[in-house]
């Protein structure tokens, strides 16, 4: 990298300062610059980004921001240029300064991530993936997407390529799902995500068994687990229309072999399953998936539409097969749910139970502690994206 960064704009002199050296750099990123100095130009920008202070100083600068995403497809530079993106778009302390210095990445970055014949329109995907992590960036993303697109079309176009096989030969698209799952906090996403007219949430449900990603299986579930949040529309998602449950339940069922009787209770695809059946691999989508359950079972209509599709057995033997401690705790809660009294009069729907303010001060401490141990021990997120800088 030494090289690299010596023969696009070397330190002139001690008084220089590093935005000063960054800016150097523009005309090697400019179209029509020499190959080899537009790769050596990329290639320094990339290893930057490998560090928190290059991050930071690269963060700011529209110009340059511009150059990366304008670079032409089939030019050699191009993809390590989509990846600083990623890095830049991964640090959650940078977005704001990221779409301060340039509002419109969203949307461009939208544009390559969604035409189908980008090259790089993986990492596009991954990039915003990353800036969409957090409420705040994210309420701007939807905002850019709203101001730049026809009413919902961004979000049509999205589910489209993300549901449709070979939508761009060369690029799997896999992080459309953690995008969507991300948007999907948004009201205005969800709105359209449970649009009954559009048939979104069926074109969802069969990539939670998705084998090739678990990127793509982690964003689908956890998009179906925000949906979910909607109360006023659990009648329609376990009903005829959606039957969300089996979709649901199947990757958390195992080869156990149930009598007769347990056999009948269980929605036919869960019946007879090959002795080589597998359950889902990765524990947090895992988790997810049971967590969406529970929100199904937030009004009584929903507890009792969960029991007669036989979920209990199924979460039953996901309990005594379940390693991880924190899905067999959110496993053995939802059972409970399922086999335990109903609530008094007035308290039906779970979601809408006010807890006293004493509680909830000790349920948001407790809330704020497992984020610290988390913290500590570094427990990563299955949708965040960092390219390796070379």
């Amino acid at each position: 990298m030494g090289e690299a960064g010596a023969g696009v704009g070397a330190p002139g002199g001690p008084e220089a300062s590093p935005e000063a050296e960054v800016v150097k750099l523009l005309p090697f990123l400019a179209p029509g610059a020499r190959a080899d100095l537009q790769a050596a130009a990329v290639r320094h920008v990339l290893a930057l980004t490998g560090s928190g202070p290059g991050r930071a100083l690269l963060a700011g600068q529209e110009a340059l921001l511009q150059a990366l995403v304008e670079l032409a497809p089939a030019s050699a530079p191009a993809r390590d240029a989509a990846r600083a993106l990623v890095n830049l778009a991964a640090d959650p302390g940078l977005h704001e300064t990221l779409l301060a210095a340039d509002p419109g990445l969203p949307a461009r970055l939208l544009g390559r991530a969604l035409d189908p014949q980008w090259p790089w329109a993986e990492e596009a995907a991954a990039a915003l993936a990353n800036l969409s992590r957090e409420q705040g960036p994210c309420a701007e993303l939807m905002a850019a997407l709203a101001a730049a697109e026809p009413a919902d079309s961004g979000l049509e176009r999205m589910v489209r390529a993300l549901c449709t096989p070979g939508y761009n030969a060369r690029a799997p698209l896999h992080y459309l799902a953690p995008l969507l799952s991300n948007l999907s906090q948004r009201p205005a996403a969800r709105a359209f995500l449970l649009d009954p007219d559009r048939c979104v949430v069926q074109r969802l449900l069969p990539l939670t068994q998705y084998p090739d990603s678990s990127v793509r299986r982690g964003g689908v579930v956890g998009t179906l687990r925000n949906c979910c949040f909607e109360h006023r529309h659990h009648k329609w998602l376990l009903g005829p229309e959606v039957d969300i449950l089996p979709f649901l339940l199947l990757p958390l069922a195992g080869p156990e072999d149930f009598s007769e009787e347990e056999m009948e209770r269980l929605p036919v695809d869960l019946q007879y399953l090959p002795p080589d059946k597998q359950r889902e691999p990765d524990a947090d989508i895992r988790k997810m998936l049971v967590e969406a359950i529970m929100l199904l079972t937030a009004t009584a209509p929903g507890r009792q539409q969960v029991r007669d599709q036989g979920a209990y057995l199924i979460l039953r033997e996901l309990h005594s097969w379940e390693p991880e401690p924190d899905v067999r705790a959110a496993c053995e809660k939802l059972i409970q749910v399922l086999i335990g009294d109903e609530p008094e009069r007035g308290m039906e729907n779970l979601l809408e139970v006010q807890v006293p303010e004493d509680v909830e001060q000790q349920l948001q401490q407790l809330d704020c502690r497992e984020q610290e141990q988390l913290q500590r021990e570094q427990a990563p997120e299955p949708w965040v994206e960092r390219a390796t800088p070379t």
